[in-house]
């Protein structure tokens, strides 16, 4: 069984400036991993339409799934509702459902719905809201595309949100190796274990401690049975 494909778009031009660390395609990928899709590439974008509308049509035709993070708040520069509309022609506008949503949030805590934070409430015709549990601004799919928020502890419940509703594959199983020898010294081995293995992703980490040189090997894949033979060879190849 091939397990479904994914990308992430991770917008912001925080991101680029250094001024945020991006940690949602360290959570993304974990979650993904589990459920059995495999992450294929990950972009980081500024926050200027063209590209992002460009992105969003290259990897939505490309992989099976797309994750986007960013952009979707209340301020002028919060664009990705817009571009990701644009991308599929789509009509975006205030919709009913998610004015609702907002309108009860801000009603409750005794705060007026203005015209910023309607902006949240822009929604592509025919999206699907993915539900926020924490502020209540809700995410979108369109398409393949889910669209979710930047703040990390609301990106994560919106994945939460999401990822019961699409079909995973077979989680990766994953094992890890230490060797304490240089790459050098490791390399045609394990070149010559990736060979005998085709179907496993076998990757070589070097790492340099207190003068000592070595490399975490990682051997991934979805049959365990396989992984585990592949892990006895290796472990056999280079005893601790």
């Amino acid at each position: 069984m091939t397990n479904p494909t994914a990308a992430m778009l991770v917008i912001g031009d925080e991101i680029l400036s250094g001024r945020t660390q991006d940690t949602n395609t360290h959570h993304l990928a974990g979650e993904l991993t589990m459920h059995g899709i495999n992450l294929k590439e990950v972009r980081v974008i500024s926050d200027d339409p063209e590209p992002i509308v460009a992105a969003v049509q290259i990897l939505s035709a490309t992989y099976m799934h797309v994750f986007t993070s960013g952009g979707i708040g209340p301020t002028h520069d919060d664009i990705t509702a817009d571009c990701i509309a644009k991308a599929f022609g789509s009509h975006i506008d205030i919709r009913d459902d998610a004015r609702a949503i907002l309108q009860t949030h801000y009603d409750a805590q005794g705060l007026t719905l203005n015209e910023a934070r309607l902006r949240m409430a822009r929604i592509p015709d025919n999206a699907i809201l993915i539900d926020n549990p924490i502020s209540k601004a809700p995410g979108f799919t369109l398409k393949n595309v889910h669209v979710m928020a930047g703040v990390p502890s609301i990106f994560q419940a919106m994945l939460a949100s999401v990822l019961p509703t699409i079909t995973g594959g077979e989680p990766l199983v994953s094992e890890t190796y230490r060797i304490e020898r240089g790459e050098g010294e490791i390399a045609a081995p394990i070149s010559d274990l990736a060979s005998a293995f085709p179907t496993l992703s076998i990757g070589c980490y070097p790492f340099q401690q207190n003068g000592l040189y070595g490399a975490n090997v990682v051997i991934r894949g979805q049959e365990p049975g396989l992984v585990k033979e592949a892990m006895t060879r290796l472990k056999a190849e280079f005893p601790t």
